[in-house]
């Protein structure tokens, strides 16, 4: 039997207050909202999906006010090299195999960017400037999202398995996740501190959407395509400075970061509630191949060099 609109509502709402209370984190914020979607449906899809991008931006700007500017620059500085390898390799991989596999040259560069720098934000970043078609924009995007939130959920286990310190915990999964509100997911419920070092690394990463997205025009011979650059990041920066160079009392930077994280739990079941079994289903067998592969490679051989000590 289906259920009224007004149900629906009721049930969608009464979902996302319970994920405003403490007992809920963001690996069970996620999977709450794809239950929800798949069994009731979504009743605000449209405003949930401009929700996310709002959210998301300015959650991760108010965590800036509890970061100081040298913290910052070190966790940096340490992804770095990590970073590039990543990115290089990443991107190098992703064409052989895309080759291989004979996937459209398009859908394999959007999903290797989007592995390399930071899931959708990349995608979409790229898309513009290679002029994606939709259908190929949303099979990248279904793919990038499903393994966002497997690793959101198995991350954190697999962090503790290994006894990775916070540091080495948000580094990894700054290197590893990709869109930014996997990564602080996973890392707020990890720690603290590993919230912090992963949301510095992967604002650091996602700045290369900007020389990607222009190798990216001159590869494929684009000449319209608009660059997105990630304003938003510039803001946190801002935030950092603030907290850094000018006395703000504590009660007011421990409210601001204690709500952004609130947000961020409320953002990743917003995500949840826009993905259907259905669009993992249409994005394909050899998409889901070759994401599943690059994955695979750079949360692997990024984990043995942080255990190792390598960066």
């Amino acid at each position: 039997m289906k259920i009224k609109p007004v149900y629906t509502k009721l049930i969608f709402i009464s979902t996302l207050l319970i994920c405003l209370t403490p007992i809920v984190n963001s690996p069970i914020a996620l999977i709450l909202g794809f239950l929800l979607a798949n069994f009731f449906g979504n009743p605000f899809i449209t405003w949930t999906n401009v929700a996310v991008k709002w959210l998301l931006k300015i959650a991760v700007v108010g965590l800036g006010f509890g970061m100081y500017l040298q913290e910052t620059i070190n966790a940096g500085m340490d992804g770095l090299l990590l970073t590039v390898f990543s990115i290089i390799s990443v991107l190098v991989l992703g064409w052989l195999i895309g080759k291989a596999l004979k996937l459209h040259k398009n859908t394999s560069h959007l999903i290797s960017s989007g592995t390399a720098i930071c899931g959708g934000s990349a995608i979409a970043a790229v898309s513009s400037v290679i002029n994606a078609k939709e259908k190929e924009i949303s099979i990248s995007l279904g793919v990038i999202f499903l393994l966002n939130s497997i690793a959101l959920i198995i991350f954190p286990p697999i962090g503790h398995f290994f006894d990775l310190s916070q540091y080495q915990f948000g580094l990894w999964s700054a290197i590893a996740i990709h869109d930014t509100s996997s990564v602080v997911g996973a890392a707020l419920t990890y720690g603290n501190e590993a919230l912090k070092t992963a949301t510095t690394v992967k604002l650091a990463r996602a700045l290369w959407i900007i020389p990607i997205s222009f190798l990216t025009m001159f590869l494929f011979k684009g000449k319209n395509g608009k660059v997105n650059i990630p304003w938003f990041i510039f803001l946190f920066m801002g935030a950092i400075l603030l907290n850094s160079f000018f006395y703000l009392p504590d009660y007011l930077t421990q409210t601001i970061t204690g709500i952004s994280k609130k947000l961020l739990v409320v953002t990743l079941f917003f995500i949840g509630a826009g993905l259907s079994a259905e669009a993992v289903k249409d994005s394909g067998i050899k998409p889901i191949v070759l994401g599943v592969i690059l994955w695979l490679f750079i949360s692997i051989s990024s984990l043995a060099i942080i255990l190792n000590n390598l960066f």
